[in-house]
């Protein structure tokens, strides 16, 4: 059980900042942010901001049985849970591997029951707190009201970006890729890039919200668990459940902004003309509109938006829309292991791309490609695709960013090396000021 307090709050960027300054203390922290409900975000957004922190229980594991372990203690539960799901769940999914190199250490699945809960939405503050903690709910109101940035020391050290698939490498990769496309093994893959920094260290937050500020994505995160932390400008939904809805919004198509607004209008119109990013946005809706089948009721599955293009701080993408009905006995763990990994981080058909991922790919995944977000209490969820992000480990001083796009038949690899490169400007920017 919970207690509940409402608040009307006047400046909500504000009370905002302060509330994630605070939320440091805790080593278990989600942070969900809609920016407003920019873009897509507002359509099907049930909240603008969501923070929960401090573990009640919890539930850490490696892919084994992973998603039945989740579903077990989310029945149990029936509570709100939050944390993440890592690409490398793919091999509960399926009869798959993940052995490439992983400096980063996250566990496969996370997810923690909050004592303390806090829901933003327009000007209203709803603050829920389970009741053992719930003496302490007004106390930590007044301190977060009166919160100051914290001082911060001296950096450790300026970040030197490496990679770990050189040019000339990314190159040769994509056009074994292209082989494969040719032979016929896949239509399709979503083909990755890590870029990362040794013996160095971040301030999370600071970086988080330099990197929020320049993207202003509708799928924002702020994760910390322990001394791990996934700072998430992430522009794309990955599944919604809102009662017997389930939404799901895979981006495919990427174009870079320009300053001047004619130039910006016309590299916006080229996207949205450009067949082989329609063919890609396409490919991969078709995937979706064939995964969420698995678990809709007959004759529901639609496609509401077809090749769409938002524009966002950084870039122009192209979005697609899909949704289905399901009988409300369907168990919600059950849809998301049905979709998982979203189609537009693996490729299309499914297990042949993430084969040819693992075998091409350097770096094994992890969070980077996996998803973050929140159950209710009715079985309703949330969760993002972990793009546009850094990952963080605290003890081991490892920052990583990784970036990746779709390879088709008409790709070219310079223009795709290109695109990594567009989509990882604003992690570069933020780690390298």
């Amino acid at each position: 059980m919970r207690t509940t307090r409402i608040h009307h709050i006047e400046d909500i960027e504000n009370f905002k900042n302060r509330l994630l300054v605070w939320a440091q203390q805790f080593d278990d922290v989600v942070w969900l942010d809609s920016n407003s409900g920019r873009n897509m975000a507002q359509n099907y957004g049930s909240y603008d901001a969501i923070l929960a922190v401090d573990a009640f229980t919890s539930i850490q594991t490696d892919f084994s049985d992973g998603f039945e372990k989740l579903k077990e203690y989310q029945s149990t539960t029936m509570d709100w849970l939050f944390g993440y799901l890592t690409y490398d769940l793919k091999n509960d999914v399926e009869d798959l591997v993940s052995k490439n190199d992983d400096s980063l250490g996250f566990p496969d699945l996370y997810f923690f029951q909050p004592k303390k809960l806090f829901l933003l939405k327009g000007n209203q503050l709803e603050i829920q707190y389970l009741k053992g903690v719930d003496d302490e709910l007004n106390g930590d109101f007044e301190a977060i009201c009166h919160c100051e940035e914290a001082r911060r020391g001296n950096l450790c050290s300026d970040i030197k970006i490496k990679l770990k698939i050189h040019k000339d490498e990314y190159f040769n990769k994509v056009n074994r890729i292209l082989e494969h496309i040719h032979r016929g093994d896949i239509y399709e893959v979503n083909f990755c890039q890590e870029f990362y920094a040794e013996d160095t260290c971040i301030y999370p937050l600071e970086t988080y919200q330099h990197l929020n500020t320049i993207s202003n994505p509708p799928f924002a995160s702020f994760v910390k668990v322990y001394d791990k932390y996934a700072l998430c400008a992430s522009p794309e939904r990955y599944i919604k459940r809102e009662n017997d809805t389930i939404i799901s919004q895979p981006i495919k198509g990427t174009a870079k902004r320009a300053e001047n607004p004619e130039e910006d209008l016309q590299l916006r119109t080229a996207l949205q003309m450009d067949e082989k990013e329609q063919s890609e946005n396409i490919m991969i809706t078709d995937l979706v509109r064939n995964d969420l089948s698995k678990t809709a009721l007959k004759g529901t599955v639609k496609v509401e938006e077809l090749c769409k293009v938002y524009t966002f701080d950084q870039v122009h993408q192209m979005i697609s829309t899909v949704t289905s009905k399901v009988h409300s006995k369907t168990h919600p763990v059950d849809v998301i292991k049905s979709t998982f990994p979203m189609g537009s981080m693996t490729g299309a058909p499914k297990i042949s791309a993430m084969k040819i991922i693992e075998s091409l790919e350097e770096t094994k995944r992890g969070l980077y490609s996996g998803a973050i977000g929140y159950f209710d209490p009715e079985g309703n969820f949330d969760f993002n695709v972990v793009i546009r992000s850094i990952l963080y480990n605290e003890s081991k001083e490892y920052i990583s960013y990784s970036v990746g796009g779709a390879i088709t038949a008409k790709s070219d690899p310079l223009k795709e090396y290109e695109e990594c490169l567009i989509k990882a400007k604003a992690m570069r920017e933020v780690l390298e000021n």
